[in-house]
């Protein structure tokens, strides 16, 4: 019998194509229970739920022990929508004590996978955070009404004092960008967003853990599983200890009352930030719990600014403070020495070029110029220094080496503080003033750099971070507001010596003029009894009202701080700056103030200054 070939080739493609076809469905199951994430998911959840278990976010003390921030229990409510049954919504509503319209577009957010990209109806997703204990426990006794819906108990941050705002900072919320950079996060997680709990939030968040319960078939917990063989316990975060010296910075804020200004202290030999001034400021406890946005809103609203930490964001001219790096680096240069002469008619008056200066003695050397604050002094400096075309070739490197002088000691970059935020100032160069002046200038064209104006400018914590480097007789170590992290090791960073480019032997000259300043020139008022005080003044010129400024440091040898003071509009130096230098060093290294000087700190925190915002 003849075989039929076509029937025969039928047979093998129908059995190809059926193997074929089973050969997908093997595929696709595969795919299901073992590649995909989801379909586990969804298998998973119908017998466990995972619980996160948050960690104890690190408490933080001041270098004296005083606990600062510290943690308070508080409860998220989170929602599994798969699980939602006949949800009454008014009641729902009524119990949380939010409007429909909140919970209707809560649950539209959370369904949103572009806001929410691990989005699942099978998985936990918080819908309230930072519910209190109270408003927990109505939620509770009612919570068998709402099926679905879960109680996650976590921690918030407290506060024991109303300042330090701008160091200590403050957590909200997580972004979908800090999500995306950290897979740490999920939505309803709360990070560090200021202050050291934006610098050090990996060190103060913790570990999550978790817990896996099992579920019988209709959703009703039944216990761990496997006897929490599956649980991991959270790990806390570590604590941090500040440098900071909480009764030294509450006297800061109180006296900066009514001002704008900020206030910095800084131990020398260690680099330790002992007060970081920032005014107006705000009480720390309005950033947290429900309200925090709105508060935030707020703040950020406030014409005053608190919320602008001006201790290293704010950028300002230094005044007769930057006279001291000018006498160090025609020094160090060979410009002058401490016995040069320069001559004072009332200021610097030079080629139709006049700059003026207050009545004292004529001519006059490098120590009594400190100590006097002459401005005629410093100008000449500048001038035969950026003129020195035998010595340096040209103004462009002249005005080269100067700006490699300033710095090396800390100038017209970030120091490296350990807070967010910090702001570099300005120190020009030769190529700035090409750009400027089309490559025409000489001394005279940039004279009042060098008495701290012009194009310079600094932040109130590189001006005490001069102090400091003055103090230490040339060299700073980064200033830093961690002392120490629980079982951990600060970055070298804030151990390391940062020399300048000047000798030692001219920092003592000009460590005795700024004693000189204390006990008979412009820092008259910052003289103590039993503590030898070093200053320099600031009056720094600004369209309206001169700026008030101090830099200095006590005691004049093992110097234990350095601060700067800077009130804006506050005019003279001696005005604001001095007296306030003096209080702030007297409490810090006394632990008091006399009755005299408590009278002295009060009639200072009752002073205002107009400055024309009157919306606070």
């Amino acid at each position: 019998m003849e075989r039929n070939y076509d029937l025969e080739k039928r047979k093998y493609a129908i059995g190809g194509a059926v193997i074929f076809i089973v050969l997908i469905f093997l595929i696709r199951l595969l795919s299901l229970q073992i590649m995909s994430e989801d379909y586990k998911k969804n298998a998973d959840s119908n017998a466990f739920l995972k619980k996160i278990q948050y960690p104890s976010r690190g408490v933080i003390y001041d270098r004296n022990g005083k606990l600062l921030v510290y943690n308070q229990p508080a409860y998220d409510i989170t929602v599994i929508m798969k699980e939602i049954t006949s949800l009454d919504t008014a009641d729902l509503c009524r119990t949380l004590k939010i409007t429909p319209e909140f919970l209707r577009k809560r649950f539209k957010d959370l369904k949103d996978r572009r806001l929410n990209p691990g989005y699942s109806p099978y998985t936990n997703q918080v819908l309230l955070t930072q519910l209190s204990a109270e408003d927990c426990g109505i939620f509770q006794e009612k919570l068998f009404k709402f099926p679905g819906f879960y109680i996650q108990r976590r921690t918030i941050r407290q506060y024991n004092y109303d300042a330090g705002a701008h160091i200590l900072g403050d957590i909200g919320e997580v972004s979908k960008t800090e999500m995306e950079d950290d897979e740490y996060y999920i939505p309803g997680d709360f990070i560090g967003k200021l202050g050291v709990e934006r610098s050090y939030e990996k060190q103060l968040r913790g570990e999550k853990g978790i817990e896996v319960l099992l579920r019988d078939a209709r959703g009703r917990i039944q216990g761990n599983h496997m006897d929490g063989k599956f649980d991991k316990a959270p790990v806390a975060g570590k604590n941090l200890t500040l440098s900071l010296d909480i009764e030294l910075q509450k006297l800061g804020e109180r006296l900066l009352e009514g001002k704008i200004g900020s206030i910095v202290a800084i131990e020398p030999s260690t680099g330790e930030v002992l007060c970081l001034v920032s005014s107006p400021s705000y009480d720390p406890r309005l950033m947290v719990g429900r309200n925090r946005g709105k508060n935030h809103l707020q703040l950020a609203r406030d014409p005053w600014k608190p919320l602008l930490n001006r201790a290293i964001m704010g950028a300002y001219p230094p005044g007769s403070t930057f006279k001291t790096s000018q006498a160090l680096t025609f020094l160090q240069e060979g410009i002058i020495t401490p016995s040069t002469p320069y001559t004072c008619n009332g200021g610097f008056n030079y080629r139709g070029l006049h700059v003026g200066c207050h009545a004292h003695g004529s001519p006059l050397p490098l120590l009594p110029a400190i100590a006097t604050s002459c401005n005629a002094y410093f100008c000449w400096g500048l001038y035969h220094m950026i003129g020195a075309r035998q010595k340096y070739g040209s103004v462009q490197n002249a005005m080269n080496t100067w700006r490699d002088y300033m710095v090396s000691m800390g100038f017209g970059y970030p120091l490296g503080i350990d807070l967010p935020g910090e702001k570099r100032g300005m120190i020009p160069n030769a190529k700035y003033y090409d750009k400027a002046y089309r490559g025409s200038w000489n001394g005279l064209t940039i004279i009042s750099i060098s008495i701290g104006q012009g194009e310079v400018t600094l932040t109130p914590l590189q001006i005490a971070n001069l102090g400091a480097t003055i103090a230490n007789r040339g060299y700073y170590i980064t200033p830093h507001v961690v002392k120490s992290i629980e079982n951990d090791a600060i970055d070298t960073l804030y151990t390391q010596k940062k020399y300048t480019k000047v000798d030692r032997i001219h920092y003592e000259e000009v460590v005795e003029g700024m004693r000189m300043a204390v006990t008979g020139g412009t820092c008259r008022m910052a003289n103590l009894p039993d503590i030898e005080v070093c200053g320099k003044t600031g009056t720094a010129q600004n369209r309206g009202k001169d700026h008030s400024a101090f830099m200095g440091f006590a005691p004049m040898n093992n110097p234990k701080i350095a601060i700067a003071v800077y009130v804006e509009n506050g005019g003279f130096g001696a005005v604001y700056g001095v007296p306030i230098g003096r209080l702030m060093i007297e409490q810090y290294l006394k632990g008091e103030l006399t009755p005299q000087d408590e009278e002295l700190a009060t009639d200072i925190q009752n002073r205002r200054i107009d400055y024309g915002i009157h919306e606070r």
